[in-house]
């Protein structure tokens, strides 16, 4: 059942210009996850701080399916995972620790992405983590942290050592569990998560190969962050956000109602 049949009122008149853009957004991302395939059923999520509050974030109705979820069907929760609005739909509490957790150690993680994708969890199930294979793993190995498992997450008492384990970093992978990616916006945060992601997928199947692997020079490495602002002319992430979005518009419309 689409998400407009699941009579989701439009909430746009409603919420401030800068919060309906987020919302926008924050939906745009939760269906790009689903039609790249990364998602997880209902499981996992994406939290994005509304503007001008440092505990406000807005975050998936549990149960709606990623490539149902719209602007107007986003939750807005507090720091501790507790609705703020009317929304029909409840929120998952326990998986939103791992996200209250960088939200509060990160004034600058405006968007935390967090995914179950196969890929993902094959190589952080691998002691070696992240190799250096590919030019995409470059822009990872610049910025990566790793967090072991301590089962699901659902006690406060993980928080420190998650934010310990992330530290400044853009990419956290949690051994045997998943990938996080954290950005000041969406935009940013989904395409880390891109990169992280097709890190995972190319080093599955060069591993796969069953031939020698030849690693990238540790002192390219070093100058990944230099590449990448200038591979991307300096807009990061906003340089492919638009045509992600036209992608949506064609195969998966209705994320901005």
């Amino acid at each position: 059942m689409p998400a407009h049949a699941l009579c989701i009122p439009n909430v746009r008149e409603s919420v401030s210009p800068e919060e309906w853009q987020l919302r926008v957004d924050l939906a745009a991302a939760y269906r790009l996850v689903a039609l790249f395939r990364w998602d997880d059923l209902v499981f996992t999520h994406i939290s994005a701080r509304l503007p001008g509050t440092e505990d406000q974030f807005l975050i998936n109705p549990y149960g709606l399916m990623f490539d149902e979820i719209n602007a107007s069907s986003l939750v807005r929760i507090d720091a501790r995972g507790n609705k703020l609005d009317d929304s029909a739909f409840e929120v998952n509490p326990a998986g939103f620790v791992i996200h209250s957790a960088v939200h509060a150690a990160r004034p600058d993680a405006g968007c935390v992405l967090h995914v179950h994708s196969p890929n993902g969890i094959a190589v952080s199930a691998q002691k070696g983590g992240v190799l250096p294979l590919s030019q995409q793993s470059i822009f990872v190995l610049g910025s990566l942290g790793y967090h072991d498992y301590e089962g699901v997450a659902l006690r406060d008492d993980e928080k420190p050592r998650l934010v310990r384990d992330l530290g400044a970093n853009n990419f956290l992978m949690l051994r045997n569990h998943g990938l996080l990616t954290v950005g000041p916006s969406i935009a940013d945060a989904f395409l880390s998560m891109y990169l992280f992601e097709t890190v995972c997928t190319i080093q599955v199947r060069a591993q796969a190969g069953g031939g020698e692997l030849v690693p990238v020079a540790p002192g390219i490495i070093a100058t990944a962050r230099a590449q990448a602002a200038q591979v991307t002319r300096g807009l990061g992430a906003h340089l492919a956000w638009p045509g992600l979005l036209r992608r949506l518009d064609r195969h998966l419309p209705g994320y901005d109602s």
